[in-house]
């Protein structure tokens, strides 16, 4: 029986109700989203410092709850647990991506060069996140064309080695995320990075800034290489939302830097919008329908989202040594995140605090003692939950394809919803 459609009947009669920690999950139907509710019914440690640490473990059940669907999917298929590694999976695809990205980052300036190779080097390229979403979204999208490409081709024909153009949108995509990093330190005065010193910290802030240039000048050039003008505004679309969000970042005014709206649209642009736009382009690549184009950019869209919410947690309950970079950090540079404004409406008190700044240390602990008080974590991780299963629920919504590596992809692509969620670095 093919995995999807025994997990569509399953899912069709799936409802859990409130269970004995409070909290509900339920499905119904196929083309609904998942939604994830919750009541506050357990008790935290009343020290504000051991109840915000004790946040970095799931309360019983929200993960479990999220996970639920996951092991459905898992029951469902005879493919075993170790095949559906997402980064395994596509362990081979990665390796030639990232030789790749060391290939088109020469420069006749060495120093430069070394510059723009510096997160691309093997031992810090990171957890190549986003290559392996694009990757996974490939093979989950290999469906029959329903119809010619559109006619947004700049001259030739439409290429038929389609995997080569997708894994240029892994390497575009993976090329302007590092930019943005080398940028976004410079602005923060970051020490490290990956668990090594920043490239500002260890070249100097000058060559950093023309590191990321270099290498969003080279995501360019092979942008322009497809020939696709949907493709290339898409990708250009999100450089400019990498800039409008740190922009929005740096320059509130009081009553956007405390509103949760400006907050998740400036998550948006800054960390959302590069997954979304490019699994979004490898639909338009393959030829697919707007429909399924959608699907695509709402899985990256819903997954990015879920991805900040959860570094957002990470950086009140997480080491500097688990992150690669300094605890406290958002905090101590004045950026208010969505735990600050969940407890804030638990605690108004709390805006006076952020208000005042935090070059006083003991600002810090202050407002470290009110969302250690308030729920401010734990709400955050739920709407970290509820992005998290309206991904997975864009990827249930896909057309049907009883296709093996179809489904594993797909499976995959599931799993790191779960991934996101639970990971604690």
């Amino acid at each position: 029986m093919a995995f999807f459609r025994g997990f569509h009947r399953i899912s069709r009669n799936l409802k859990l109700s409130r269970s004995s920690n409070g909290c509900r999950w339920f499905q119904s139907g196929r083309h609904q989203n998942r939604q994830f509710l919750s009541s506050h019914d357990y008790q935290l440690p009343t020290d504000s410092t051991a109840k915000v640490m004790a946040s970095l473990i799931f309360s019983k059940g929200l993960p479990a709850l999220h996970s639920s669907r996951y092991q459905i999917h898992h029951q469902s298929s005879s493919i075993s647990e170790e095949e559906l590694d997402p980064f395994s999976l596509v362990a081979d695809e990665l390796s030639l991506v990232a030789n790749k990205l060391r290939a088109m980052v020469v420069s006749e300036v060495p120093k430069l060069a070394s510059g723009a190779e510096y997160f691309f080097k093997i031992g810090v390229e990171g957890k190549r996140f986003r290559p392996t979403v694009i990757l996974l979204m490939s093979t989950a999208l290999n469906l029959p064309i329903p119809k010619p490409p559109p006619p947004n081709e700049l001259g030739g024909t439409f290429t038929t080695d389609l995997r080569s153009r997708q894994q240029c949108i892994a390497e575009i995509t993976e090329m302007i995320h590092v930019a943005s990093l080398l940028h976004d330190d410079v602005l923060d005065d970051a020490e490290t990075r990956r668990g090594i010193g920043s490239l500002n910290f260890v070249m100097g802030n000058k060559l950093a800034v023309l590191a990321g240039d270099f290498l969003l000048s080279k995501a360019c050039v092979a942008l322009a290489s497809l020939k696709n003008t949907e493709v290339v505004s898409l990708l250009a679309t999100v450089v400019e939302h990498l800039v409008t969000g740190e922009t929005m970042q740096m320059s509130t005014t009081s009553d956007q830097r405390f509103s949760m709206e400006y907050y998740m649209q400036k998550t948006y642009y800054k960390t959302a919008s590069l997954i979304s736009n490019s699994c979004k382009a490898i639909a338009i690549l393959a030829g697919q329908t707007a429909d399924v184009a959608m699907l695509a950019f709402d899985y990256g869209k819903n997954l990015g989202l879920a991805f900040q919410l959860i570094d957002d947690v990470l950086d009140f309950t997480g080491t500097s040594t688990s992150l690669g970079k300094g605890s406290l950090s958002d905090i101590r540079h004045g950026i208010v995140t969505a735990p600050i404004l969940f407890a804030m409406e638990e605690f108004p008190q709390l805006r006076a605090v952020v208000e005042e700044g935090f070059d006083n240390q003991e600002n810090v602990h202050l407002a470290l003692e009110y969302l250690g008080k308030s729920s401010g974590i734990e709400r955050t991780r739920e709407l970290a939950i509820k992005h998290a299963n309206l991904a997975a629920a864009a990827i249930d919504s896909l057309p049907e394809n009883d296709d093996e590596e179809v489904q594993r992809s797909r499976r995959a692509l599931v799993d790191l919803t779960h991934r996101v969620i639970t990971r604690t670095k």
